[in-house]
């Protein structure tokens, strides 16, 4: 199956960004779904894979091609996994980024480093068509600890609260180009590009 456009079922500038810095240099062209007054899915799976499968159907039906999307959020083990497929919304619909960073920091206000440990989670789905019965599913995850407080301005999201260990610096103090290496969208992206890879030859 030749695969050359597919669309991103996102209008997030961050997301689209990093798609199509891995995908279009592997000759697939990224088309966000805007360009096609794709409506907003209606996100209302229980799991990051279930969403990420009804917002690429969505795409796919709205512009006629293949389609990519990928639910991601950040699970804070005191939170009991929380934020979890709400991330986006934490704070509220529309609250936007920092309305969602500050109640993170808030819910994690006085509790100690040994129990701020989170993870981002990152799930990407590929659909042929709307009714692709056996979608592209990549899933990957990226281990840190959340911070006391925002600390620096690359990335977007809950990246300026995300401590990484083995780089001693926050997700938003990374170079892009390190970051899209050993993130959770990175790594997914990395097993999906395998998928398409072999899919379109």
């Amino acid at each position: 199956m030749k695969i050359d456009k597919i669309v991103l079922a996102s209008d997030n500038q961050g997301k689209l960004r990093e798609f199509k810095r891995l995908l279009e240099t592997a000759n697939f062209k990224i088309i966000p779904q805007s360009q096609f007054n794709t409506p907003e899915a209606i996100e209302d799976g229980l799991s990051f894979v279930e969403n990420s499968i009804i917002k690429a159907r969505n795409a796919a039906e709205h512009s006629g091609l293949p389609a990519l999307a990928d639910d991601s959020g950040i699970e804070v083990d005191y939170l009991n996994g929380q934020p979890g497929i709400y991330s986006a919304r934490y704070a509220g619909v529309g609250k936007g980024d920092q309305a969602n960073n500050d109640k993170l920091l808030a819910s994690m206000q006085g509790v100690e480093e040994a129990q701020r440990t989170a993870r981002f989670r990152c799930c990407i789905v590929f659909v042929r068509h709307p009714e692709d019965p056996s979608p592209l599913i990549a899933d990957a995850s990226w281990e840190g600890i959340i911070l006391n407080k925002e600390s620096g301005d690359n990335g977007f999201g809950y990246d300026s609260l995300f401590y990484v260990p083995t780089h001693q610096c926050s997700s938003a103090e990374l170079d892009p180009d390190e970051k899209n290496k050993i993130s959770h969208r990175g790594l997914a992206l990395e097993i999906m590009l395998q998928q398409l890879t072999i899919l379109s030859q």
